[in-house]
């Protein structure tokens, strides 16, 4: 069998791939471009992806392919029918990463609300040093307990995010597709009115697509803090840096993006530098532990595949 690795680049280098061996043969490639694919998977049975998209368009005619895994939970990147129409198996990994992403989610928050980079760069440039004051309190900043946090996505990782926030103190809020009695849920216009702190987490799909658009961005509270750790087109980025640019927004953390790596092009490049913004390239789903339990994740699948069944199945 021969198992062929697209983006390995962004499973960090520190991951030891050559567990995969013993299927047979490895081969793993850095980053693949749309016009590479095909070539590459000419003989390929299994194909393990990140973020590369795969479509009648990136994969041509073909007909060796036999399982494809998602190294990670969301799918948008693969075209699911077209898979099915090929008899290809898809799988993905669920619940690998939920510590990792809550951990980012809660410290992006956390150093927006306390302005925690203005607060090191007063003594990191001396400052602190020179001024002869035993401390400093601007800017000013206040407790986030009594506040309300909503989360916008109640699956294993907006769980995690709810019990840290009561843990502060918030009062949370959820906007959840089916509504669950032991959380307080709302609809998404009442939680974008209603919360000091918004954080996304729901997965991207024609339902959520651009659901943080520009007349919700314009009903929520001017000093809100906002962190989107779910997918980019979940919101309408332009719209999202023109509040925090125009001060509408309190806080702004982000780590996914309709395009990655944005360019200079991106409406987030013209805010990167903002102090009360907090941009991260995608780490969240990728602490050391939350990556080798993706890639452990991987291998049952495959050992399932091989043995004629079916987990983690999309397809």
């Amino acid at each position: 069998m021969k198992i062929v690795i697209l983006d390995s680049a962004t499973l960090g280098d520190d991951l030891d791939l050559s567990v995969l061996s013993k299927y047979g043969e490895v081969s793993a490639y850095p980053k693949t471009s749309a016009e590479e694919v095909a070539e590459r998977l000419s003989d390929a049975d299994v194909v393990i992806i990140n973020k590369v998209k795969l479509n009648e368009s990136t994969l041509g005619e073909n007909s060796t392919l036999k399982l494809h895994c998602i190294a990670a939970t969301g799918y948008d990147n693969v075209d699911l029918e077209y898979m099915r129409k090929k008899s290809i198996g898809v799988c993905n990994v669920v619940g690998y990463s939920t510590d990792s992403v809550a951990q980012l989610t809660v410290s992006m928050v956390l150093s927006l609300a306390t302005h925690l980079p203005d607060y090191t760069e007063c003594t990191r440039s001396g400052e602190y040093t020179k001024g002869g004051v035993a401390n400093r309190l601007i800017p000013v900043y206040h407790e986030i307990a009594g506040k309300t946090w909503g989360i916008i996505g109640l699956g294993n990782i907006g769980k995690k995010v709810a019990a840290v926030a009561e843990a502060l103190g918030c009062k949370v809020i959820a906007n959840k597709r089916t509504p669950v009695p032991d959380h307080t849920c709302v609809d998404i216009d009442t939680l974008c009115r209603e919360a000091d702190i918004i954080t996304i987490h729901t997965p991207l799909n024609d339902g959520t697509r651009n659901l943080i658009n520009k007349e919700r961005i314009a009903s929520m509270k001017k000093d809100v803090i906002v962190v989107n750790v779910a997918r980019g087109a979940v919101c309408d980025e332009a719209a999202l840096c023109d509040a925090v640019r125009e001060g509408r927004l309190g806080g702004l953390g982000v780590d996914v993006y309709t395009v990655e790596p944005f360019g200079e092009d991106s409406p987030y490049f013209a805010v990167k530098e903002l102090s009360n913004v907090c941009l991260t390239p995608h780490m969240a789903w990728g602490s050391y532990e939350a990556r080798n339990r993706c890639l452990a994740d991987i291998m049952k699948s495959i050992d399932a595949f091989l043995c004629g069944e079916k987990r983690s199945r999309l397809v």
